[in-house]
Order: structure tokens, then C-alpha cells, then sequence
């Protein structure tokens, strides 16, 4: 079968959940014998034209601008893969991009849309931007074969907000790899931060308001806490939030910039305590790897989070800064211990891909 891939920057390595939710499924797709094109975005991609574990990469023109950015690449994309490409399935990764499913179905294209967020309630959009986002929600409903959705209560909302479509919308979560960082050792972490074993707390994300993590910096330094606070990621776009974050950067508040291989996977394994204070959330990648990884966890109780179902004690109030830094004071005397196991079990990204191997098999034997 084959498959055509639009919506993100690319793989592999490119910062992103949905990006690193590709990164994991499609080679083990590609290992099934399916051919795999994942169409990137040329500023982000190290070459026009490559192969990555059996996926192909093919970097189409798009210019970096917070706004416009995805939206002109989708719609370079689509028709890329409409008249050259035809691929038996048009995979769209996220509601932005889903703004062009109708132009993708007329084009002939059978098309499964994954829902990522609701991206709509991200702070950094304005009324209009919203607006846009939630059309595009709404059209890949109406108009795609097939919606997957990561999170268990946005696929329940969306089935209560769209019954006539509600057998179309399937829920896939994103998952963990099994044995995350098993191999890496204290020598992995990156030498530039100065870090020992159980020394900091760790944050990875991007650098946009809806991540919280000024809410984490100012709940750390209100804690009194004598670990490091290590923050791990970058902003796509350079604007006035990001450049504020970097200027707490200090000797116990280290802005580490994106982190990947052994590095990362040991900045999880090694770190005292790992905290996600995000506002919005689809399902979070970077929390499940904490889990993976064997971290302690401490989540914002947004929905999203909540999906996890970890134990009461790893959550924490969204934006409660005071309640935040009481847990981060008082770390020794927090049960945060978790079944990893059951975790991994859940979230097994050799079951998701079979999962999302099917739904496509389903909609190129469905007649519409």
C-alpha cells in the first residue's frame, strides 16, 4: 500500500509530538512493506531528498512564519501528492493542516486525518486563528474516511459534537518504546550542562506559552529546591515568549536547547523528577517517555493528561504555581512510584502502528 504523510516538519529528530509521533510509526510500516512518503518542510530538513528506516523523505517548499507556515505547505503538499504521488491513503497529521481535507477528497484522494489537539484552545492563536482551526477540525470531520484521535476524552467529545460521523472516529493513542533508555549510562548526559544522577528536575518541550513552563520556572524558584532545573527544547519561531524563558537561564535554571539520542534519553533516565505544566496537550509524547524512561512524573491536570491515569499524586492544579511549588519542595515525601509496565503495555507503538495499519486497510476496501 501505498501511503503519502502531510502535516508535519519531517523526521527524523525534528522537534515536535507530532513529528516524533511519525518518527515511530511509519518505519514500522515500512517494515511491513508499505511505501511510506512523509512530505517535510525544506528549512527543516537536512537534504531535498532522503530515506530514513525504510520511510521516504521528501521536503517540499514552505518558508518558516508562525502563521502561514503550515497552512501554505499543506496546501503545496496536497497537490504534490494529488497530481504526482497518488498514494492509496492520504495521511493528514493535525486539524491545521486538515483545513485541506475537501481539496484532498477532490482531488480523488481517500484520506485519514489524525487529530492531534485542539489546537483551537492554544493561547498563542488569536479569535481568528481559532476560528480557522476549528474549521479545520470541522472539515476533516465531514470530509475525511477516517479521523484518529490520540486522546480518549477528545474522541469521546468529538463522537457527542459530530454523531452522524461518529463511526469514523477512531481512538489510537500515541505511544512509548519499550526499553526507552535502557542502554544509556551517567556518561550520556550531555557533558555541557555539568549534570549528575538525580541532581535536576527535568522539562522538555517547546518554548510557546501553552507549555507552561514559565509557570514551572517561577513555581521552582518560589520552592527554595537545591536541584537543577533543566529545561529541554526550543521555540520554532523566535519571538518575545521564547527569548523571556532563555533569560532565567543561570547557573540553577539551564536552558539545555533541543536534546536528541542518547543525550535526551538520559536527561529522562537520570533526572530527579520530570514535570509537563502544560495548559494544552493532545496526548503527550514527551510524558510517556518520561514513563518509559522510569522518571517520576509530575503532570498539569488538563484532560489530556489526566487520559494517562496515572495516580492522584502525580498531578498537580494547571497553572496553580503555589500548588506546584509545594510538590516541588516537598519531592521526598511524594509517593510518585508507577507500574511502568502497565504503561508500556497501553501504549505500544507496535500495536499502534497494526491499529493504523488496519483503519487504512478499512477505508481502501470501503466504497464512499
Amino acid at each position: 500500500m501505498k501511503v503519502v504523510v502531510v502535516g508535519l516538519r519531517g523526521i527524523p529528530n525534528i522537534m515536535g509530538g507530532i513529528e516524533s509521533h511519525c518518527q515511530n510509526l511509519y518505519p514500522r510500516m515500512a517494515k511491513m512493506g508499505y511505501d511510506v512518503t512523509v512530505i517535510g518542510r525544506t528549512p527543516y530538513l537536512p537534504k531535498s531528498e532522503y530515506e530514513y528506516e525504510g520511510v521516504k523523505v521528501k521536503g517540499v517548499w514552505a518558508f518558516k512564519s508562525k502563521f502561514l507556515e503550515t497552512f501554505l505547505h499543506t496546501f503545496v503538499a496536497i497537490v504534490y501528492s494529488g497530481l504526482v504521488l497518488r498514494p492509496n491513503v492520504l495521511h493528514i497529521h493535525a486539524i491545521g493542516p486538515a483545513l485541506f481535507t475537501p481539496l484532498a477528497r477532490l482531488m480523488g484522494l481517500k484520506v485519514v486525518v489524525t487529530h492531534h489537539g485542539a489546537d483551537y484552545d492554544r493561547q498563542k492563536w488569536n479569535g481568528f486563528a481559532k476560528g480557522i482551526l476549528k474549521l479545520g477540525e470541522r472539515l476533516a470531520v465531514k470530509f475525511a474516511n477516517a479521523i484518529v484521535v490520540v486522546g480518549v476524552s477528545l474522541t469521546n467529545k468529538l463522537k457527542e459534537e459530530y454523531p452522524s460521523c461518529c463511526k469514523k472516529i477512531e481512538f489510537i493513542p500515541n505511544g512509548t518504546l519499550v526499553g526507552f533508555a535502557d542502554n544509556v549510562t551517567p556518561q550520556n548526559l550531555p557533558q555541557d550542562l555539568a549534570l549528575t544522577p538525580e541532581n535536576y528536575i527535568l522539562a522538555v518541550t517547546r518554548l510557546v506559552p501553552e507549555k507552561g513552563i514559565h509557570d514551572l520556572i517561577e513555581a521552582y524558584e518560589k520552592s527554595g529546591s537545591t536541584l537543577k532545573l533543566v529545561v529541554v527544547g526550543d521555540a520554532d519561531h523566535c519571538d518575545d515568549y521564547s527569548q523571556k524563558i532563555k533569560k532565567h537561564a543561570g547557573e540553577n535554571v539551564l536552558i539545555a536547547g533541543r536534546r536528541s539520542g542518547d543525550e535526551l534519553s538520559s536527561l529522562y533516565k537520570y533526572c530527579s523528577l520530570f514535570v509537563l505544566p502544560s495548559y494544552h496537550e493532545g496526548h503527550p509524547i514527551v510524558a510517556l517517555e518520561a514513563i518509559s524512561a522510569g522518571s517520576k512524573v509530575l503532570l498539569s491536570d488538563i484532560l489530556p493528561n489526566e487520559d494517562i491515569g496515572l495516580p492522584e499524586a502525580c498531578y498537580f492544579p494547571v497553572g496553580n504555581i503555589e500548588a506546584l511549588a509545594n510538590k516541588l519542595a516537598s519531592l521526598s515525601s511524594l509517593n510518585l512510584s508507577i507500574d511502568k509496565e502497565k504503561y508500556l503495555a497501553k501504549y505500544d507503538w507496535d500495536i499502534i502502528s497494526k491499529e493504523t495499519m488496519q483503519c487504512y486497510s478499512n477505508i481502501v476496501k470501503s466504497a464512499d
